[in-house]
């Protein structure tokens, strides 16, 4: 980071507000040529509304904007792409059905005389991702067929493909593993070394310390720190920036036994024997008893996703069965697995888990419409009702069922998709990456409540990136390598750096 060097971007009392909502009230930031400055709050605190500002997304509603000392309008993203700035929003916005090369040149393709230049498009594309370290991705390669990971790679050669000076990155680390995540950074370090500013925001602490120069702390709207050093500022003082409150325990207290009647002599509830999916992961045992949690660990790639996904029915194992109560379940079949008391939080929850243009309390209503029918109607009084009571049960924020659920944080949502299955009754829940963009006051609230329903007597499968994570929560972890357990114990038996000496060696136990 050069240090005496003029802001590259200022924010002067920007203020932005939506129908009841004031998203940011009066918020200075400066961004220095050559920094990475990572932007820190809780879900709704401001930053997204702020970064939609900077991309031009968003218009504010009053304050200024510099851009190398002079004042700017950024009326829409092409204007805050001419200046130089680009944006990885942490919901990609790629187009599927097109190539990789497409999508990175999509809105400045390369053209003579009217005719499009594929060959040079592809050219350019294939340089861009060795520059980001993948050569192996295919520039004609569709985006809809590469794993999340790639996806994050190719929206990252797509901002890279504009004479870039400014980079805002949203979450950039959320679908990576250790190892993607270090080249990651190395990407970031060429980047700054040759003086492009980076807004980095991130809910993983410990990222801020490795990758960051300075902190800004958005809370309610506000920037209630600025400039903060990033690896000498306590965890606690972010933590309390960002909460207004001292950081509690991050995991409640483990219990001195798994939920009711969950020891070794309990019956389980799922039973899966021998379950596997040619090429995604090898025979699986696994037993889980009632109010236990068992945790998942393993890189991304490692069959975590799809071994939670093929015990719930969405995908169909090429081995093996799922036994619910010691009866079958039919294979490849949701409604099945539903009806047996499977409940899945899954992965990509706004692609995956809820539907963004319906309420609260039809996305909590959804997997239990059948006891609301009156006569052939729905009974929408009762449906309303019942969710709204689940949802207040969890806590949920905006107490408000006919929200659309697209308005909540993440962590909100979350919780709208748990209570969904506290609705239905659901006595196996399956929780894949139940914490994934969710900020630290919200991460302990969750927490906090898939410990209480294991103590109620319900069953927890978890799939976790973050070590610390399942260890905190789990009773016993699998730790998987390649679509193989390679490792299984007591958590209380592991560390973080026994696991990912497991999961990036293999060797078994």
């Amino acid at each position: 980071m050069a240090g005496a060097s003029p802001p590259i971007l200022t924010l002067s009392q920007i203020t932005k507000s939506f129908p009841g909502v004031r998203a940011l009230d009066g918020v200075d930031l400066d961004v220095l040529p050559g920094e990475v400055h990572c932007l820190l709050g809780q879900n709704g605190a401001g930053k997204s509304t702020l970064i939609k500002v900077v991309s031009g997304a968003h218009r504010p509603d009053g304050g200024e904007i510099r851009w190398l000392g002079e004042p700017v309008r950024l009326g829409s993203p092409s204007a805050a792409t001419r200046l130089g700035i680009a944006t990885i929003y942490q919901e990609l916005d790629l187009v599927e059905g097109l190539s990789v090369a497409e999508n990175v040149h999509l809105g400045h393709e390369t053209s003579t005389a009217g005719f499009l230049r594929r060959g040079a498009a592809t050219a350019a594309t294939a340089r861009l991702l060795a520059r980001l370290g993948h050569p192996e991705i295919a520039p004609d390669r569709l985006v809809g067929t590469l794993p999340a990971a790639g996806r994050q790679i190719v929206s990252m050669a797509r901002a890279l493909s504009h004479e870039v000076r400014l980079i805002v990155m949203d979450e950039p680390s959320a679908v990576l593993d250790p190892d993607e995540v270090a080249n990651l950074f190395r990407i970031i370090e060429g980047l700054t070394a040759e003086g492009v500013a980076v807004v980095y925001i991130s809910h993983r602490l410990e990222e801020i310390r490795r990758i960051g120069d300075r902190v800004t702390v958005l809370k309610d709207g506000r920037a209630v720190a600025r400039g903060l050093p990033a690896g000498a500022t306590p965890t606690r003082e972010i933590v309390a920036l960002m909460t207004g409150r001292e950081a509690d325990a991050a995991f409640p207290e483990r219990p001195a036994a798994p939920g009711p009647a969950a020891g070794p002599a309990a019956d389980p509830v799922l039973r899966v024997e021998g379950l596997a999916r040619r090429g995604e992961f090898e025979p699986l045992d696994l037993t889980l008893r009632p109010g236990e949690i068992v945790g998942l660990a393993g890189l991304v790639g490692s069959g975590r996703s799809e071994i939670l996904e093929t015990i719930y029915g969405a995908r169909r194992p090429t081995a093996g069965r799922v036994l619910v109560d010691g009866r079958p379940l039919r294979p490849g079949n949701v409604a099945a697995a539903v009806r047996a008391g499977l409940g899945l939080a899954p992965e990509e929850r706004k692609a995956q888990g809820l539907f963004l243009l319906d309420s609260v309390a039809r996305n909590v209503s959804v997997a239990s419409l059948g006891r609301f029918a009156r006569g052939g109607w729905l009974d929408r009084s009762a449906e309303r009702a019942a969710a709204r009571a689940r949802a207040r049960e969890l806590s949920l924020r905006p107490d408000n069922p006919d929200a659309p659920v697209r308005t909540l944080s993440g962590g909100n949502q979350q919780k709208a998709v748990l209570a969904r299955w506290l609705l239905r009754g659901c006595r196996v829940l399956l929780l894949d990456e139940p914490t994934r963009g969710v900020d630290v006051g919200a991460r302990a609230e969750l927490y906090a409540l898939v410990r209480r329903l294991a103590a109620e007597g319900v069953a927890v499968l978890l799939v976790s990136s973050e070590i610390p994570e399942v260890l905190g929560l789990a009773d016993r972890v699998l730790v998987l390598r390649e679509g193989r357990v390679v490792h299984a114990a007591d958590a209380r038996e592991l560390n973080e750096h026994r696991v990912l000496d497991l999961v990036m060696e293999g060797s078994p136990a």
